[in-house]
């Protein structure tokens, strides 16, 4: 990877969108520490915690910007639960889906549509967060509500321009460079905190095995996420000759690669989303119940199945057998050894349940690792599952999108 960068920043072009794309980030960052006039941000401190809750990964998403009361404290957020919601739509509506289908025309269509859902759901969370955080509103008025509303969802507005702008003229894509920049500025902080635990008590043993158990459980989460996320499984689809004019065609062998991890972190934030819920309501009704506690076993283990149903659920909206062998059937491909058409779908099916059910389990296992290390070392660890998911993705994807373009560029220059 290091030896990629360094050969991407020796090619003009490519070390200009580098540039780019840093000064973006370090406009960011800048916006985390602009506070917002009217609120308490020890109050928004408290509701964060250690960071086992919903408000812990808005806070992670945001880079801190959340727990201090800032102009961009909701982060990206609307914009992927809108984003989300108008991939929802595009399955279940069928004009949608003819929509994304018209090439570019179609997506532009839906990439205006997600912005304009996207200040709305920012508005509407903004508000949200105004009438629910009743101690964090120093005086409460319309002024004030006018005034706090506006500038958060006109800071995620500002960050999704943003994000468009690296997507457009830097490296990478420009939200998940953003989302990936906001998790890994905690990473100093919690390295201060466990070295000055160990220097503070350099006797204690026992500290020093907890912080070792920590560092050894997230270097096992990075490696296993890194294996993966370029697992797949392949299956080999045969193409019939047939004859079109005078010329032959076909007779080529190819497969349909399967990613293991195909729901990414799509399922861990469904799972945290619903189980914030009943948090929310006990916060509400002044109840300390049990099972909602992020280091309850029973909060731990309702997680672990929400992770595998959302896995299941979003690979079902995601991947459609049926389509993929009409294709198939369409264009003379087949499966060795099975039979086009229904055959075929029940094959490519029953084999993604399988895959789905390894993919699931990982997810699940990354997500609450970082909870069960937590709970017995008493070190809460900032990079849950979701975090350590985007960190590694994020990188691997990024590299892959320089790597690609340091290969177009080569060509390029070859021909010409």
């Amino acid at each position: 990877m290091f030896q990629t960068l360094r050969n991407a920043w020796k090619i003009p072009d490519l070390r200009k969108k580098i540039i780019f794309t840093l000064l973006m980030i370090a406009v960011f960052r800048l916006g985390t520490f602009i506070p917002v006039p009217g609120l308490n941000r020890a109050a928004l401190q408290s509701l964060v915690g250690d960071g086992n809750n919903l408000f812990g990964m808005l806070n992670a998403f945001s880079g801190g910007a959340f727990s201090n009361a800032t102009i961009f404290a909701m982060g990206i957020t609307p914009y992927i639960n809108s984003s989300i919601i108008i991939q929802l739509l595009t399955v279940a509506i069928p004009a949608l889906e003819r929509m994304m289908q018209e090439g570019e025309d179609g997506r532009k269509k839906m990439a205006s549509w997600t912005r304009y859902l996207t200040v709305i759901l920012a508005f509407v969370q903004a508000t949200g967060l105004y009438f629910g955080l009743t101690n964090a509103v120093a005086s409460r008025g319309f002024a004030s509500y006018i005034l706090i509303t506006l500038t958060f969802t006109a800071g995620t507005a500002f960050l999704m321009w943003l994000g468009e702008q690296i997507t457009e003229r830097g490296v990478g894509n420009g939200i998940s460079i953003i989302i990936f920049a906001g998790i890994v500025s905690s990473l100093p902080t919690d390295i201060y905190v466990m070295a000055m635990n160990i220097i503070a008590n350099p006797s204690d043993m026992a500290m020093i095995g907890k912080v070792a158990a920590v560092v050894i459980v997230s270097i096992i989460s990075v490696l296993f996420i890194i294996f993966m996320d370029n697992a797949e499984r392949r299956i080999s689809v045969q193409y019939a000759k047939r004859m079109v004019g005078r010329k032959m065609y076909g007779g080529q062998s190819t497969h349909i690669p399967i990613k293991v991890s195909m729901a990414g972190v799509i399922p861990i934030i469904f799972a945290m989303s619903i189980l914030s819920f009943p948090q929310t309501l006990g916060a509400m009704l002044g109840k300390n119940w049990t099972w909602i506690n992020p280091t309850s076993w029973w909060y731990i283990g309702i997680y672990f199945l929400l992770i595998i149903f959302f896995t299941y659920f979003y690979t079902a909206i995601q991947f459609n057998p049926i389509e993929i062998a009409n294709n198939m059937k369409k264009n003379g491909g087949f499966v060795p050894g099975i039979r086009p058409g229904k055959p075929t779908s029940d094959f490519i099916s029953k084999t993604m349940t399988r895959i789905t059910l390894a993919g699931a389990f990982f997810l699940g296992i990354i997500a609450v690792l970082p909870m069960i290390t937590g709970k017995y070392t008493n070190i809460p660890m900032s990079l849950g599952g979701s975090s350590l998911l985007i960190i590694v993705g994020v990188a691997l994807e990024t590299v892959r999108q320089i790597e690609s373009q340091m290969l177009m560029r080569h060509y390029k220059g070859f021909l010409e």
